[in-house]
């Protein structure tokens, strides 16, 4: 007599032939099909925005290195604090693919003029640096995974900074 029901066989097979079409399914090799908005691929627009993402930190990092040195020129005083922050700075433009000084020939746009009181000069440096670190977290969720980590690292770093400045306007005398 036939045995009616569910049994062991018919159940791992089942099991199996799912699995299988599953797999089969969801690993094509074929291209990303897949449309982005103004009918490029996905991949293209992706790599696109990741060189985009990639160009703004750049700009901010250079922005930020800008910003640095013209304190320590203002405030020979602050030099020595911030001589590690601005090696860091201009090791995160060049990691950001950015020239780690800026071209001669090229007018960077001019960053607003340093307070004439040391400590108020710090303050807004670590406010800047604040404000490139949080820029960089939120940018951290259209990311490419590779990007999203550096992004991830230097915004660390600039919040880092940003404790540092504080700290150091602290012991700063005007």
């Amino acid at each position: 007599m036939r045995r009616t029901g569910t049994t062991r066989r018919s159940a791992l097979t089942a099991t199996g032939a799912f699995a299988l079409g599953a797999v089969l399914t969801g690993c094509g090799d074929g291209p990303d099909t897949r449309k982005a908005p103004g009918g490029t691929d996905a991949r293209t627009a992706s790599l696109r925005d990741g060189t985009a993402l990639r160009a703004a930190a750049a700009r901010d990092s250079a922005s930020l290195l800008s910003r640095y040195e013209q304190v320590a020129a203002a405030h020979p005083v602050t030099e020595a604090g911030l001589a590690p922050m601005v090696a860091a700075v201009r090791e995160h433009l060049t990691a950001l693919g950015g020239p780690a000084k800026a071209p001669s020939g090229s007018p960077a746009p001019a960053p607003p003029a340093a307070p004439t009181d040391a400590q108020a000069a710090l303050k807004e440096l670590a406010a800047e640096e604040r404000r490139v670190a949080d820029g960089r977290a939120a940018a951290l969720l259209t990311a490419e995974p590779e990007l999203a980590r550096m992004l991830a690292s230097i915004a660390a770093a600039g919040a880092a900074h940003a404790y540092l400045l504080t700290e150091l306007a602290k012991e700063t005398s005007a």
